[in-house]
């Protein structure tokens, strides 16, 4: 990032956030993309901490205002991604994200919102944004208390977008689940310390194990399903294909609870950036649109984001000729694993099958 931008940054951030917020409030729509783009540059510029959760409080309300409107695709889109995104960075308790989830959903889920008198449903394109940015959030929540009451209804929904006509949403919502299985919200046995604090009886916790239950049935059949989609429903052949290896994932934690592993080289020849979860898969391909060709140059020199992904740092320029005979030879191991476990998944799928037959 360029020196004179960051010193602008931290020094008008506060000047810079007015102006951007006054397009987001009157713009056009070109001028709203632009600003919401830049509410959310400026945020992961600037980094966790005050001048962040400022960001976050100015520009929260501006930003709900263009979802509620139901503005046109384009200035809800925007919305959406500057309102992860500082949300994801600014918030400082589950109070914060939680309204942030909340405006999400209710553009995801009208009918359950807030909005009373005729009931909006979202076009595709912002149905599919509004389900990311909403998943992205999420992943944020995990080391705050979950109640699965609360989520039996979002669950549910979300269960019904695996049938939608369009991709994008099918691929949003398959996303969003995986992330639901991951932080256990289908897990009745997950919330039963709050059994006294809910006031759910036996009964009431038994059902709600049940439907649990069923709704996991639902989603692993669905989700089979999609993994073998053979066409149909879209058009796009690369859509089709990241459908498929998408939904294999999911089965594959769901069924076999092997977790989606990515990796991306970021400079030099070992600096590698890895994930190895639904939610840190989820923060790579959020924060990777979002930034577009710039995120690269965040991941090295952007310490927030290097916080984020746990940047492994290339160590091997200043180790002696037998260390690096040693490292890559733990390198090589880890090929081994990897391809091992791969050939145990792909068993595992063939013997599936040959029980289904």
């Amino acid at each position: 990032m360029n020196n004179h931008f960051l010193i602008l940054c931290f020094l008008r951030y506060a000047t810079l956030l007015c102006q951007f917020n006054n397009s987001v409030k009157k713009g056009s729509t070109k001028e709203v993309f632009l600003a919401s783009r830049a509410i959310g540059l400026l945020a992961i510029t600037l980094g966790a901490g005050s001048s962040s959760h400022e960001i976050m409080e100015e520009s929260h309300p501006q930003l709900c205002r263009v979802l509620q409107a139901w503005s046109d695709a384009s200035k809800m889109i925007s919305a959406l991604d500057c309102l992860a995104v500082i949300t994801f960075v600014g918030a400082t308790d589950l109070a914060e994200t939680e309204l942030s989830l909340k405006a999400m959903w209710d553009v995801i889920h009208p009918k359950s919102g807030s909005n009373v008198g005729t009931v909006r449903k979202p076009k595709p394109p912002v149905l599919a944004a509004a389900i990311s940015a909403w998943t992205f959030l999420l992943t944020t929540i995990g080391s705050w208390r979950i109640n699965t009451d609360s989520w039996k209804e979002p669950i549910a929904f979300l269960s019904t977008l695996l049938e939608a006509e369009d991709r994008a949403v099918r691929m949003a919502a398959g996303e969003a689940l995986a992330l639901c299985f991951e932080l256990n919200l289908l897990d009745v046995s997950s919330c039963e310390d709050g059994d006294a604090n809910t006031g759910r009886t036996g009964g009431s916790k038994n059902k709600l194990f049940l439907d649990m239950q069923a709704l996991k049935a639902k989603i692993s059949g669905l989700a089979s399903n999609l993994s073998a989609e053979a066409g149909g429903k879209g058009a796009d052949k690369k859509n089709l294909t990241d459908q498929k290896d998408l939904f294999q994932r999911i089965l594959d934690f769901v069924k076999y609870g092997e977790c989606p592993e990515e990796s991306i080289k970021i400079a030099g020849k070992r600096d590698v950036l890895r994930v190895s979860s639904w939610s840190e898969l989820i923060q790579l391909n959020f924060l990777k649109r979002f930034l577009g060709k710039g995120f690269l140059k965040h991941v090295k020199e952007n310490g927030l984001l290097q916080d984020i992904f746990d940047i492994k740092v290339d160590t091997t320029e200043t180790l002696s000729s037998t260390d690096k005979k040693i490292f890559r030879s733990e390198e090589e191991k880890e090929r081994a694993l990897k391809l091992n476990k791969e050939r145990r998944l792909a068993q595992a799928r063939k013997n599936a099958a040959m029980l289904v037959e």
